[in-house]
């Protein structure tokens, strides 16, 4: 509970007034509201929502102006627990969370990076948005929240997503006047999540939120040098101070060669403040958008855009470990012969297998977007996603993530699973008893879906759904 005394109402009260810094109390103590992102590389929102009435009894409403999301009315203990959420037919992501790639607006001919990415919401919403084309590079500081990134853009199945694990402020020493389009998440003090995290109210200052102004400013000057001139730049924070936005801003203004871009929104926000305290900011800061999280029954957010209008003057290079890896292509002949096998197994047309670029790690195949575009891969923890591995014979078993991606061009060796107790099996990494299937790999389905890839032995099929997936909770 936020109290009247308290440092956030008296910041709050003192930068909009305190009937509006009682709008935020009141609003704080309430349950948030439940959104999801459906995912447009797999289904549609009309189709998604069908689904989850008849099968969950989950009642949701679309989103007017954001065409994939819809707000979960009712069945809030179960749209986590579904096999449409596990298989990646739709992210559950408040609704402000939504806005920062949608200002964005990457194109699949773009390059685009993300500077600050974990756990995947905007990442996995841009990658979509990019119909699983051009270079996406998804970077993340903190090596376990990379786990939870790599988890989510291959449940998504995204395969033109690179993942990176630099101090976001240090990649500028990498990428030099090099993308399209880039988004700065920035870490920040959260007074715009303050209704689902009310820890914050324990330890929020204004000096705290000076303090990561800092931090904010390195992350936005090395995404103005990464950025081509001509490229945009998204800064977006899901807090309401003016210290860590606009302030930062009109210092990044006077000093580097951007301009901002006017930006509408699908959803309510106010302009920025172009004076503070006495003091005037660049007027061009009313082009800033704050959503008040009352106001769309969501998160608070700050969003912004800018393009770089001038070269900026490269760091110096960082040094990186050089690995020898490369994508290429399936006619090459270290790879063709396995693919062949794989396109016959599976009945998949070699022309789709065509459409993508391959790398091994070690015994791991990995497979990325034919125009993905940056070539040296050493930077990357994870480049695509996984398409197979090599286990004996020299021939691929397929994984269950790329049995997913080439769904739709799976017409040979398919099971079809019939009930909930041979889907939990499956689910949950177990055998499936079943006679006279000749042995070797089969991709497994249920209903519609594709779930991923077995192997049938004398025992049965053997589930190879990913361990890293069989610790969710699921409604059978």
């Amino acid at each position: 509970m936020i109290e009247k005394s308290s440092k956030i109402f008296s910041y709050l009260s003192g930068l909009f007034g305190e009937q509006t810094a009682e709008k935020y109390i009141d609003f704080a103590q309430t349950d948030h509201a439940v959104y999801v992102r459906s995912n447009p590389l797999k289904t549609t929102r009309e189709k998604l929502t069908e689904v989850l009435h008849a099968d969950y009894g989950i009642e949701s409403n679309p989103v007017e102006g954001i065409k994939d999301a819809f707000k979960i009315e009712s069945g809030f203990d179960v749209v986590g627990k579904t096999i449409e959420h596990i298989i990646g037919e739709y992210y559950i992501q408040s609704l402000s969370s939504m806005i920062p790639p949608i200002v964005l607006n990457p194109k699949p001919e773009d390059s685009v990076l993300d500077l600050c990415s974990a756990p995947g919401s905007k990442t996995t919403q841009i990658g979509a948005m990019m119909n699983n084309a051009g270079t996406l590079i998804a970077n993340e500081v903190q090596l376990d929240r990379v786990k939870m990134l790599v988890y989510n853009t291959e449940r998504m199945n995204l395969v033109n997503t690179g993942i990176t694990h630099f101090k976001g402020e240090m990649l500028s020493k990498i990428f030099d006047n090099y993308f399209d389009k880039i988004l700065v998440d920035a870490p920040c003090s959260g007074l715009g999540i303050i209704q689902k995290k009310g820890e914050i109210n324990n330890w929020w200052s204004k000096e705290k939120a000076e303090q990561l102004s800092e931090l904010q400013l390195k992350l936005l000057i090395a995404a103005i040098k990464m950025a081509r001139t001509g490229g945009e730049i998204v800064y977006s924070t899901c807090t309401l101070t003016v210290e860590e936005n606009e302030l930062m801003i009109d210092r990044i203004l006077k000093k580097y060669p951007v301009e901002i871009v006017d930006i509408e929104l699908p959803v309510k926000g106010i302009e920025g403040f172009t004076n503070y305290q006495g003091v005037s900011l660049n007027p061009e800061l009313s082009k800033a958008r704050r959503i008040l999280p009352w106001e769309v029954n969501s998160e608070g957010f700050f969003v912004i855009k800018l393009r770089k209008t001038d070269d900026t003057i490269p760091n110096e290079k960082m040094k990186i470990n050089y690995r020898d890896l490369e994508l290429i292509s399936f006619d090459n002949k270290k790879i063709r012969k396995e693919l062949s096998h794989i396109a016959s197994v599976f009945g998949i047309d070699e022309n789709v297998l065509r459409n993508y670029k391959y790398m091994y790690k070690g015994s791991d195949l990995f497979f990325a977007n034919n125009d993905w575009d940056y070539e040296d891969l050493s930077i990357f923890e994870r480049t695509g996603t996984k398409f197979g591995s090599i286990e004996r014979h020299d021939f691929i078993n397929l994984h269950t993530q790329a049995a997913q991606v080439l769904q739709n061009t799976i017409t040979k060796n398919v099971f079809t699973i019939t009930d909930t107790q041979q889907l939990k099996r499956y689910l949950e990494g177990g055998i499936i008893k079943m006679q006279g299937a000749e042995k070797g790999q089969m991709a497994v389905k249920y209903k519609n879906y594709m779930l991923g890839t077995g192997v049938v032995t004398d025992a049965g099929l053997k589930s190879r759904f990913p361990r890293a997936k069989r610790t969710q909770e699921i409604l059978y």
